[in-house]
């Protein structure tokens, strides 16, 4: 049975075990800029870089473009109830949150493509 990851860390070591981790990059890149949010990561960044510029897009977002955000967070669907249950107290750690709820989203879209 499959079991999704707890962490980031853990989810892009998943990835990297399954020989999916340049697809998971694929599908970040590809999912942000079908919200017009283009994030152009090179697919041989190194996980720590990719988890990075994926939180720093987002801490962008969510400070000075909310309504793309909102629209990013749709087109990746992200579950509603998950991001209503974060704290939205301290900005960084909130999108260090829905960072991963967007990689475990997109692993989700590269795990299930690549087994079916």
């Amino acid at each position: 049975m499959f079991e999704f990851p707890k962490n980031i860390d853990s989810l892009i070591s998943q990835a990297e075990e399954e020989h999916l981790y340049f697809k998971l990059i694929e599908q970040t890149n590809k999912d942000f800029a079908l919200a017009n949010e283009a994030i152009d990561i090179p697919l041989d960044v190194f996980p720590l870089h990719f988890k990075e510029r994926v939180h720093e897009k987002i801490l962008k977002l969510i400070q000075f473009k909310f309504a793309e955000y909102l629209n990013l967070l749709y087109i990746i669907d992200v579950s509603e109830e998950q991001i209503k249950k974060l704290d939205g107290s301290d900005l960084i750690q909130l999108a260090e949150q829905v960072t991963f709820l967007i990689l475990k989203r997109e692993w989700q879209k590269v795990w299930f493509r690549n087994k079916y």
